[in-house]
């Protein structure tokens, strides 16, 4: 694809939900996650886009197994180191928002040759635990192949509170605000996104001469799909101009408007079915993001490598059982069938995924095991072909909250929790708070973390022996010097962006080890050039929505922001 609009349009692409080594035991579909993600990486080095963001859930357990690790490692080593020149900046002070002991991004190491720079969140399958708070994501942030952002540490504390620290990205003319907030449990995600001043979102200094174009990927569940326990939109600043939302497997990849809140909102779903529903079923996609000055272009862009997945409801007619048999039988041959139609000529043929979905109000349910053995061979999942479910609101709850395989998924039922039992039986707590022992309890049971206790209590102890301090991550330096390298490379336009494309440097692909490139454009700091970047000759591409200040507008807001400036103490607006 030819990159239009010169060397200031900032290309990247999006993929969320990876889940890489779901079902590695599997012999049929052990694969899948990896032929996805290498064929993710594939459409990053053949769209030449600067840099590929992933929007959490990397992985698919927290503690993956040696041979996932492996795997990954052998995928970002193939397509992520190369001698391709990296043509953009990181302007902002990267101890704070990068989690790592080097303080840098990975292509500035200079051991190492990153053409291809990855920027990663977690997510809720590979977040941090443990005494340490660590994931899978630092171990490949270690090893230097991934640049691991968005890690709050709430510390142990009944009011939890986070700053969130952007990386600035500058290339050419362009200047991106990347915000990340890897997964947090979404009750109290939102006790903290409403109340005042717990999320401070530090804003860049320079703001008044340079157009800013802020991005936000988060991976939570989101309220307009999980209406009793998501997070809203509504909750999130509105200085935003779009929004990546992780954790949903469905696609939804078109941005959308939110309604009075100024920004777009774009969830590409997962790259691979992890859940036999219907919402799985879609077309996967990754999303090409273009971004010029205030202004982006988006392209989705299919996955071919996806196992097919062929999804249907039926309902029968209970009074003959012989005859249900061979009508079920009938509609898993016509979806084979389709599938071998569809698959495009010359490509490899995976065993589909075939889940029917029946209604067995009036009948007996059939024996889903002993209907799949005259699909072994077939399809992928001979074992949970069928999902029996009765009509009426009796189990209306209970089929909404049905994972894959027909069971009962406890994560989206009104369970009774810690919080609720603890005042019934009239206990007081004295050294761990009720919210922290709830978290501690969950992420022993849901995270396998069998220091999960441990640490939640090593945490309360510090906490008291030193009140109002709160636990500083490791390798973080203060914040009074966060803006000192980007105002120096500001104030330095003197040498153009080094370009990996013939037709727009005008010379051959430079070759060798590469460092941070030169900011380009020598007008970057007037007021003058900031409102000539809003123009673009890119008819294509979409303007981020108009930000509301009118005082109503401001009456709406749920959550007051409580923009900071890095190198500055936090300031709030009145």
């Amino acid at each position: 694809m030819e990159e239009e609009g010169g060397s200031s349009t900032l290309r990247v692409l999006v993929a969320t939900d990876c889940h890489l080594g779901y079902l590695d035991k599997d012999e049929e579909r052990r694969f899948d996650s990896f032929d996805t993600f290498e064929e993710i990486c594939s459409l990053a080095e053949k769209h030449k886009v600067d840099f590929l963001l992933l929007g959490g859930d990397l992985f698919h357990e927290n503690k993956p197994s040696n041979s996932t690790l492996v795997k990954t490692i052998e995928i970002l080593r193939r397509y992520c180191m190369n001698d391709r020149p990296v043509q953009f900046q990181v302007l902002s002070y990267q101890a704070a928002s990068l989690q790592n002991r080097f303080g840098q991004v990975n292509y500035e190491d200079s051991n190492y040759n990153i053409g291809l720079p990855v920027f990663a969140i977690h997510g809720s399958h590979d977040g941090p635990t443990g005494v340490d708070n660590m994931s899978s994501n630092d171990i490949l942030s270690a090893g230097n192949f991934l640049n691991y952002f968005g890690k709050t540490d709430l510390g142990c504390t009944g009011i939890s509170k986070t700053t969130v620290y952007p990386v600035f990205i500058r290339k050419g003319k362009t200047y991106v605000a990347l915000y990340g907030v890897g997964n947090i449990k979404d009750e109290r995600l939102n006790r903290m996104l409403n109340e005042p001043h717990a999320v401070n979102w530090m804003l860049p200094e320079i703001r008044d001469e340079i157009d800013w174009f802020n991005i936000l990927v988060l991976h939570q569940k989101r309220k307009k799909a999980s209406p009793s326990s998501g997070v809203s939109e509504r909750l999130l600043p509105r200085f935003l101009d779009l929004v990546i939302w992780g954790h949903e497997h469905e696609c939804l990849i078109d941005p959308e408007e939110v309604s009075g809140m100024g920004f777009h909102v774009t969830q590409p779903g997962s790259s691979i079915a992890t859940s036999l529903i219907n919402a799985e079923a879609k077309p996967k996609h990754v999303l090409l993001l273009e971004i010029k000055g205030t202004q982006y272009r988006s392209t989705k862009i299919p996955l071919q490598s996806v196992r097919p997945f062929e999804y249907v409801e039926v309902d029968v007619d209970p009074s003959d059982e012989a005859t249900i048999h061979a009508y079920l039988h009938k509609i898993v041959s016509n979806l084979i069938e389709k599938v071998r139609e569809t698959t495009a000529s010359g490509s490899e043929l995976k065993l589909p995924l075939v889940r029917i979905k029946v209604d067995y109000s009036g009948f007996s349910i059939i024996n889903s095991k002993q209907f799949g053995q005259k699909y072994v061979g077939k399809v992928a999942n001979p074992q949970d072909i069928l999902h029996f479910t009765k009509s009426g609101e009796r189990c209306k709850n209970t089929q909404e909250s049905t994972n894959s395989f027909g069971e009962v998924d406890t994560n989206d039922l009104n369970k009774q929790t810690i919080e609720a039992l603890i005042p019934e039986t009239n206990l007081q707590l004295e050294i761990l708070h009720l919210n922290d022992l709830n978290s501690a309890l969950h992420e022993f049971v849901n995270n396998d973390d069998s220091m999960a206790f441990h640490s939640y209590l090593k945490q309360s102890i510090d906490e008291a022996r030193e009140p109002g301090k709160k636990p500083i991550t490791k390798g973080r330096q203060g914040s009074q010097n966060l803006l000192t390298g980007a105002l120096s490379v500001l104030e330095s336009d003197d040498e153009p962006i080094e370009s990996s494309d013939p037709e727009e440097s005008g010379s051959s692909q430079q070759t060798g080890r590469k460092r941070r490139a030169a900011p380009g454009g020598g007008d970057g700091g007037s007021a003058a050039s900031a409102a000539g970047r809003r123009k673009t000759d890119l008819a294509s591409f979409q303007r981020a929505p108009k930000k509301e200040d009118d005082a109503d507008a401001s009456k709406e807001r749920r959550t007051p922001v409580a923009p900071g400036r890095y190198g500055a103490v936090i300031r709030r607006r009145g």
